[in-house]
């Protein structure tokens, strides 16, 4: 079995840092880097960027709403159209910077609220979708797993790719919890390994209330932002090579 690991990552904005984004470079096989939305700014771009590229890690954009107060983890009402043109002036950002770098794009993972609300909302998913077909380089779309924005990718003929998620809870429907509900976000290294060496054996993910549900995966993300990333990312890394898991990208590195 092959599985990509991947983070969200290049989050720091000035002088203001944000989790441990070398260690956690070393760790992935694919990072996901914020462009300049809910995060980050060019200096972080182009850092993080010579950084993956460096280490020969996919690299995908992580666009967002424009809210570093709220880290984009509000909804912000816009239209879908908006939105659209949100993420790609944020997409295009970082393609300009990764120019620089020497490195290349080659996908899209939305951030937050965002990706959020385009799990449950179909023309914000289709927006989504649109801005990211319509900008250079044939990028893919890493989705939530069984989401909105997963089904529209795949009916407009995009590369999108199943993510599932290491230290975030599941509602019985698939989304990911509200992270002001008990047990939304996994700060334990073991049990967050246990959980996932179980759902890579059964296919089903533990919910709230109890059930498993169904998901599949391509990569499985670990948040850059979370106090344990670094220890959990090691861990989880370690126990899946032990099980025969191959970490790879779901897309190679250009």
């Amino acid at each position: 079995m092959r599985m990509d690991l991947n983070s969200d990552l290049g989050e720091a904005y000035g002088p203001w840092a944000m989790g441990d984004d070398a260690a956690m470079l070393d760790l992935v096989s694919s990072a996901n880097i914020a462009c300049g939305g809910h995060a980050s700014d060019p200096e972080t771009m182009f850092a993080t960027l010579r950084a993956a590229a460096a280490r020969g890690v996919t690299i995908g954009a992580h666009p967002g709403y424009a809210d570093r107060e709220g880290f984009g983890r509000r909804i912000i009402p816009m239209t879908p159209a908006l939105i659209g043109r949100m993420i790609a002036a944020q997409v295009g950002s970082l393609q300009g910077v990764a120019a620089l770098a020497g490195a290349e794009l080659r996908y899209v993972k939305p951030h937050g609220a965002l990706a959020n609300l385009a799990a449950a909302d179909r023309p914000v998913a289709e927006a989504i979708v649109a801005a990211v077909a319509a900008l250079p380089g044939q990028l893919a779309v890493l989705a939530i797993s069984g989401t909105e924005l997963e089904l529209a990718a795949r009916a407009a003929g995009l590369a999108v790719f199943s993510e599932i998620f290491a230290d975030r809870g599941y509602l019985p429907n698939g989304r990911l919890a509200p992270r002001d509900l008990p047990g939304a976000v996994l700060h334990d290294p073991e049990t967050v390994a246990r959980r996932l060496l179980a759902f890579l054996d059964s296919g089903l993910m533990p919910a709230t209330d109890g059930s498993a549900i169904p998901l599949a995966a391509d990569s499985i993300c670990i948040h850059g932002d979370n106090p344990a990333a670094v220890a959990m990312a090691g861990l989880l890394r370690q126990r899946l090579t032990a099980a025969g898991v191959t970490i790879a990208p779901f897309l190679a590195a250009r």
